[in-house]
């Protein structure tokens, strides 16, 4: 609830102040005067204000004092220290008391009319430009999508819309929050054609016309990085969406310099597929080739236990000789615990140290078996929140702060993003397809909708391995998830609202990949 548009001005010569209060009702403030600290409380007992002006010499009680008083009466009441006083430690002792602004006597009264309207009618100012520049920003971007974008186009587009989807999040907008979500729902279809289009074409021609993909990791990225340092940390958080790296970024802003890239994942947009190619540098059919063993279906897990081997034969390549590779995964706050006290001795050697979380992969998985889970994190906005909550106390922050004292550069990414899904789509396919949600692998497979999926027949020419003849793969567009029609109402029922990853949407394929290096005081 808004706070009234009155003032209290707490001050033992509070007459001397009538040309400062005179302007403030012209303004449109009421503005009640006390010469007292006493009579300030009394009054603070009897009616609200707005904002309360103290002065902090006063006979009798001191304006700290006060000032905690007040507080006991209302906590959230905004108070403004005014003072003769330009004593440093004055000023250190009001902000460590938490006052809400300071000024130092003698004040003129448009200083007091700003610092009262930021207090008072700040955060309506600030929706209603943030109003009026979506509005405006989203006509522009509807006239935009009408007609064709390349890649580049797509991930500058993309990741605005994460940008804008935390910071109206944030400022509580439920109305212009729903306005985003319309547009984002009509862009993924538009996005499936994109990639049905191209995606092809991309693995056939020269790496400049197209975008950075999982392959292009270490190579683009991680390569430079150790060629300059000698070393490098490399953090992969295991699905993670572009919101979610908005919602983390500010925290690590305050202790590193950012510079931000965006690359496309493979698809299928699911662990084994995207983050093997990131270690390996080699898209699925080429990895099923070299290394035909690592490859044979078995559960997702087993599928990437040979990263760090394939890292270190990727590196190995590249510089003709072995490189060193610290490589650990981690599932659990005990695995976090141990990592970070063998990290140090890891960072101070060169070569690279790479390092793979799992919270979030686990988190999406398990909200759709655990109705706590499901709970706290049951839409896009508590799922960014739960996030951040989760990397202020993470290992992942452990291990970036540790990064930061010894000056180590942090390449920080993640192999697909997810999707919360709410529209099932019905499938037929034989007994050999696969199980996954987002994207499937069988003979004879076929979507009900034609819209519903992008159908691969030419599994090579997408970069995967060669299958039985006549297999094919779906590829899960918009917000959809698979189910077959004679468990359409249990699937609906286990997985409507889920977040799922394996398939063809922005938010699954357009990631961060971001370059972090210790800020140093000048």
């Amino acid at each position: 609830m808004p706070r009234p548009r009155s003032i209290l001005w707490i001050d033992d010569e509070v007459e001397s102040l009538s040309s400062h209060i005179l302007f403030l009702e012209e303004q449109g403030f009421s503005v009640e005067k006390a010469a007292h600290g006493d009579d300030a409380l009394v009054l603070l007992q009897r009616q609200p204000y707005g904002v309360v002006l103290l002065d902090e010499q006063m006979p009798g009680r001191r304006g700290l004092e006060l000032f905690r008083a007040i507080r006991a009466l209302d906590a959230t009441m905004p108070v403004v220290m005014v003072t003769k006083s330009e004593e440093p430690a004055t000023l250190k002792d009001a902000i460590g008391a938490e006052v809400s602004d300071y000024l130092t006597k003698p004040v003129n009264p448009r200083q007091v009319l700003s610092v009262v309207t930021r207090l008072l009618e700040g955060d309506r100012i600030r929706q209603q430009r943030l109003s009026r520049d979506f509005a405006t920003r989203f006509r522009e971007l509807e006239a935009e999508r009408r007609h064709g974008m390349n890649w580049r186009e797509w991930t500058e587009l993309i990741v605005e819309l994460a940008e804008w989807e935390v910071r109206l999040s944030l400022a509580d907008e439920p109305g212009l929050q729903e306005a985003l979500r319309t547009l984002q729902e009509s862009l993924r279809q538009d996005f499936a054609d994109f990639i049905a289009a191209n995606y092809a074409g991309w693995l056939r021609g020269p790496r400049g016309e197209r975008p950075p993909l999982s392959v292009d990791i270490v190579p683009e990225f991680v390569e430079p990085v150790l060629r300059q340092h000698g070393r490098a940390l490399l953090v992969v958080v295991d699905c993670l969406r572009m919101d979610q790296w908005e919602a983390i970024r500010p925290l690590i802003s305050t202790r590193f310099d950012i510079e931000t890239s965006y690359y496309f994942s493979i698809v299928p947009t699911a662990t084994p597929f995207a983050r093997n190619a990131i270690f390996s540098g080699l898209l699925p059919r080429d990895l099923a080739a070299r290394h035909p063993a690592w490859c044979r279906e078995q559960d997702e897990t087993s599928l990437n236990a040979h990263e760090a081997e394939l890292l270190q034969e990727q590196l190995e390549g590249r510089h003709g000789r072995s490189v060193p590779v610290h490589y650990e995964k981690v599932f659990t706050a005990a695995d976090g615990e141990g990592l970070l006290t063998r990290l140090p001795a890891h960072l101070a050697s060169d070569g690279v140290t790479a390092l793979v979380f799992n919270f979030i992969d686990q988190l999406t998985h398990g909200r759709t078996e655990n109705a706590t889970l499901y709970e706290v994190a049951r839409d896009t906005t508590a799922l960014r929140s739960l996030t951040r909550t989760w990397f202020e106390r993470s290992p992942v922050w452990g291990a970036l702060r540790d990064a930061e004292r010894r000056n180590v550069p942090v390449l920080l990414t993640t192999d697909h993003g997810s999707i919360h899904c709410h529209t099932p789509a019905t499938v037929y396919a034989r007994r050999d397809a696969t199980q996954n949600l987002r994207f499937k692998f069988g003979e004879d497979l076929r979507a009900q909708e034609r819209d519903a999926a992008i159908v691969v027949e030419d599994l090579t020419g997408w970069g995967l391995p060669p299958r039985t003849p006549g297999s094919r793969l779906l590829l899960a567009t918009g917000d959809r998830f698979f189910v077959y029609p004679t468990k359409l109402r249990e699937y609906q029922a286990r997985y409507r609202g889920s977040f799922l990853h394996g398939g063809v949407t922005p938010e699954e394929m357009i990631l961060p990949i971001t370059l972090l290096t210790a800020r140093r005081s000048v």
